[in-house]
């Protein structure tokens, strides 16, 4: 008998019996299981059940059978995840139209269209992102018209889609929305622009550098347009009071990646190595992630240092990884 997960805590069979009559809970659980299914005869036994389930008086049931059959791939399930378009539970709804996405089948790219015009907001915001993935070239038009819709999250969430579909018929329609009023739209029509190549977001990316929600992506965006003033918005970040230190620790690489030997190399440098004495492992980590990407020489010593210290127990084969990728330099 197949276990659906590593930790092997549940298998097909528990999953199934759950799925059909278990408490809520048990069978949202069991419904997300079944997403992981490979072996084909259980896949067919796992999608049956799935199909089932999205009638379950649950709107939590419904909405982990949606992600599960998407997370499958299943186009025998387009017919009823269209229906659960509709479904009166937003979660329920917005899991349908990422399935559909995902499932990436051409006939849900009409129902996506239509809600993504006259459907809720929560749904309008969805679609958007899932017509990019069913068909990128035929999606441009819709959802070039959702950057004019009246809630600043489905503006966002078009830009970025157009952003990742990479049409420059968009530049224009995306720069008449840098002075959108919301701030959070106005954030991800940089971010697009720069997806784009498109330097005329880059103040706004700058000025969300300190945001705690928006700075890893500010970073991102910045790194991506790696120009020597994106280089120089990065490097403020290194010394701007109330920068979060993940972000802190991603420009001090990013910087590293984009002007080797740029005006903050220094500080970049410091950054990144300071970080290696975090208190919090994960920016211990992402320290060793980003030198691994583009240190020298001079950073093997203190991640040596690092690895034999009890800071380093937990990151010893990301430790490992970055010095072979420092020693394969030749830096």
């Amino acid at each position: 008998m197949s276990f659906l997960f590593p930790s092997s805590t549940i298998t097909l069979e528990a999953a199934l019996r759950d799925l059909a009559g278990g408490s809520p809970k048990a069978r949202a659980l069991a419904a997300q299981a079944l997403g992981d299914v490979t072996e084909p005869t259980e896949k067919r036994r796992a999608v049956d059940a799935l199909l089932r389930a999205l009638d379950d008086d649950r709107p939590e049931v419904r909405m982990e059978a949606c992600g599960s059959l998407g997370e499958l791939r299943e186009p025998s399930a387009i017919p009823l995840l269209v229906k659960r378009l509709a479904d009166g539970a937003a979660p329920v709804r917005q899991n349908a139209a990422i399935a559909l996405g995902t499932i990436g089948h051409p006939d849900g790219f009409e129902p996506l269209a239509s809600v993504l015009a006259e459907g809720p907001a929560d749904l309008r915001f969805q679609a958007a992102t899932s017509l990019a993935e069913i068909d990128a070239a035929r999606s441009f038009e819709p959802i070039a018209a959702a950057l004019e819709d009246k809630d600043p999250q489905v503006v966002g969430a078009a830009a970025l889609s157009l952003g990742s579909i990479g049409d420059p018929r968009a530049l224009p329609l995306l720069v008449a929305h840098l002075d959108d009023v919301d701030p959070g739209a106005r954030f991800d029509v940089a971010y697009a622009l720069a997806e784009l190549k498109d330097p005329r977001g880059r103040g706004v990316l700058a000025a969300a550098l300190a945001d705690p929600e928006r700075g890893w992506d500010a970073v991102a965006a910045l790194a991506t347009l790696g120009t020597a003033d994106d280089a120089e918005a990065l490097g403020r970040a290194l010394t701007t009071k109330g920068t979060p230190p993940e972000v802190t620790v991603l420009a001090a690489g990013k910087l590293l990646a984009i002007t080797p030997d740029g005006a903050h190399h220094d500080a970049a440098r410091r950054v990144l190595l300071a970080a290696l004495s975090a208190r919090k492992v994960h920016v211990r980590g992402l320290a060793v992630e980003q030198l691994a990407a583009s240190a020298g020489a001079w950073a093997k010593a203190p991640l040596e240092k690092l690895a034999k210290s009890g800071k380093g127990s937990e990151l010893l084969d990301a430790i490992a990884a970055a010095l072979r990728s420092i020693e394969e330099r030749g830096q």
